[in-house]
C-alpha cells in the first residue's frame, strides 16, 4: 500500500511539472524517507494555483482553498497538493489573516520545524533544504525555523507538536525551542479539545507513550492538557505494595513496559487507572497510605476527561470501565465462577488483563494471579455459547411474565446459573423458569430463591 502511494504521488508531481508547475513531496514524507521509514501519507507543495489544480486533477476537494490547500483523490486516496504560500498576521493562534502566494523557499521557511521544511522532488530525484532539516535530522533534534516563539504564536497546537514529534522520533529538543514551548505552554489551552486530543493520542502510541509523558513533563504541558495526571506527582503509596515510588513513576514504569503493538487505548488506561488516587488519600494511624474507592472517584473522573478531550463514546465508555474494574482482577481467585465470568465477557476486559499484567510487573508481584485469568479466559473462549445469555425478555413474555423488575431479576439468575455451569441450554433454562413461576418464585421482592430467608422489615 504505501508503496503505492509513492507511485501515485510521483504522478502527481509529475502532471504538475509537465504542465509547467514546481512540485515536490514536502513536510513528514520528506523527513520519513531521509529516515529510512516508510511514510504512511504524501503530500504535496506546488506553484499551482488552486483553480490550476483543480483544472489538472477530475477528482479535486476545496477543503482550503483560501489558503491554497487542494485535496486530489487519485486511485481511491486523498493527497494534500497546497500551493506555495506565506502566512501572517495570526491573531487567534492558529489562522492567518493574510496569506499571499509566494515561493517555494518562501514556503519552506513559514513551516513549523525544520525536519518538516523539506521539500523533496521526486521526479529529479533532488532534495532540497533551505532550512538546515538534514542537519537537524543528523543531531536528531526538534527544532524550530526561525524565532521559536513567532513559529509557536502562530499555532499554538506546535507547543504540543514540539513533545510529539520528540516523543515519536526519539529526538532531543533544541534548547531555545524547548525554552519557547515552555515560556509559552499555558497558551495550549486556547488550542480547541478535538486537535489537543489528536495530538495526544499519537504522542501516546504504544510504541513511544513513555517518552510522550516525558515530554510533556519535560515541555512542562503536563499539567495543562491533563492536570488529572500531572496530580500523580508526589502522590505516594505504601512501600509494600508499590515499592517503585510515587503514583506518577508507577505510570511511568508501566508504559515503558508497553507492548509497541499493543491495544492503542492501553496507554490511556494506564496513564487513568490511578487518577482517583490524590483525591482518595488517607492515612491510618499507623502511617499506613489508603486510597479507598479510587477506582469509582478515578471512573467519574475519566469520564469528566474523555468528555473534555472528546473522546468517541465508545472510547470513554471502555476506559471508564477499565478504570472502575481494574482493582477486580486483584480478587480473581477468590470470584465465583459465575463473577469471573461476567467479568472476562465484557467488551473491556482483553484491555483489562493487558492493564492488570503491566500493573503486576511494574510492581513486583509474581504473574500466577494474571496467568489464573488467562487460562480462565481460554476456558470461556472454548465455550462460545456461554457469550450469550440463554434467555431474553421476549422468552420470559412468552411465558406470561410482565415486564418489571422480577422478571430483570429472573434473567439475571437464569444468567448466573448458565455462567455457573448449572444451566446448559435452552431448553434446561425455559424449564427451570417455568417451575420457578409455579412455585411463586418470581412474583415477590426476591425471585431469586423461594426459599430463601426474608429481610426483617426496618
Amino acid at each position: 500500500m504505501a508503496s503505492d502511494l509513492a507511485s501515485i504521488a510521483l504522478e502527481i508531481a509529475r502532471r504538475l511539472q509537465t504542465r509547467g508547475h514546481a512540485a515536490y513531496w514536502v513536510g513528514g514524507c520528506v523527513r520519513d524517507l531521509q529516515l529510512g521509514r516508510q511514510p504512511q501519507d504524501y503530500d504535496l507543495a506546488t506553484s499551482a494555483r488552486p483553480e490550476e489544480v483543480e483544472a489538472l486533477f477530475p477528482r479535486c476537494l476545496p477543503v482550503g482553498r483560501q489558503f491554497g490547500v487542494m485535496v486530489v483523490i487519485e486511485e481511491g486516496h486523498p493527497f494534500q497538493v497546497a500551493t506555495f504560500r506565506t502566512e501572517n498576521h495570526y491573531t487567534d493562534g492558529r489562522h492567518p489573516a493574510q496569506v499571499a502566494f509566494a515561493s517555494a523557499q518562501e514556503d519552506a521557511r513559514r513551516r513549523d520545524f525544520t525536519i518538516n521544511g523539506l521539500f523533496y522532488d521526486p521526479v529529479k530525484g533532488e532534495l532540497l533544504d533551505w532550512v538546515g532539516g538534514m542537519e537537524d535530522l543528523r543531531l536528531r533534534r526538534v527544532r524550530a525555523i526561525g524565532p521559536p516563539e513567532e513559529r509557536f504564536a502562530e499555532d499554538h497546537l506546535r507547543l504540543l507538536r514540539a513533545a510529539r514529534f520528540a516523543a515519536q522520533l526519539d529526538f532531543d529538543m533544541e534548547p531555545a525551542t524547548l525554552q519557547a514551548v515552555r515560556h509559552l505552554a499555558p497558551a495550549i489551552r486556547k488550542v480547541s479539545a478535538e486537535r489537543v486530543r489528536d495530538e495526544l493520542k499519537k504522542l501516546f502510541h504504544p510504541g513511544c507513550a513513555a517518552r510522550g509523558l516525558a515530554w510533556l513533563e519535560r515541555c512542562q504541558l503536563l499539567g495543562e492538557v491533563l492536570p488529572e495526571v500531572a496530580a500523580l506527582a508526589g502522590c505516594q503509596q505504601d512501600p509494600l505494595y508499590h515499592p517503585e515510588g510515587d503514583v506518577l513513576e508507577h505510570v511511568r514504569r508501566m508504559l515503558r513496559a508497553l507492548p509497541a503493538d499493543a491495544n492503542p487505548l492501553l496507554p490511556w488506561a494506564v496513564l487513568l487507572h490511578d487518577i482517583g488516587k490524590p483525591p482518595c488519600q488517607e492515612e491510618d494511624a499507623a502511617g499506613r497510605r489508603h486510597f479507598h474507592h479510587h477506582e469509582r472517584v478515578g471512573a467519574d473522573m475519566t469520564d469528566a476527561l474523555c468528555r473534555r478531550l472528546r473522546f468517541a463514546n465508545e472510547e470513554r465508555e471502555i476506559l471508564v470501565e477499565c478504570v472502575r474494574s481494574h482493582m477486580k482482577y486483584h480478587q480473581a481467585r477468590q470470584m465465583r465462577r459465575s463473577t469471573l465470568r461476567r467479568l472476562l465477557l465484557r467488551p473491556s476486559a482483553s484491555l483489562e488483563l493487558e492493564l492488570h499484567r503491566l500493573d503486576c510487573t511494574t510492581t513486583g508481584r509474581d504473574l500466577a494471579n494474571y496467568e489464573f485469568l488467562q487460562a480462565a479466559r481460554q476456558q470461556l473462549e472454548a465455550q462460545p455459547a456461554l457469550a450469550r445469555p440463554l434467555l431474553t425478555g421476549k422468552d420470559l413474555l412468552a411465558l406470561g411474565m410482565s415486564p418489571g423488575p422480577a422478571m430483570g431479576r429472573l434473567l439475571r439468575e437464569v444468567r448466573d446459573k448458565q455462567l455457573h455451569d448449572e444451566l446448559n441450554n435452552y431448553e434446561e433454562a425455559m424449564n427451570w423458569v417455568r417451575q420457578r413461576l409455579q412455585e411463586g418464585g418470581a412474583s415477590g421482592p426476591n425471585p431469586a430463591g423461594a426459599n430463601s430467608k426474608k429481610c426483617p422489615e426496618s
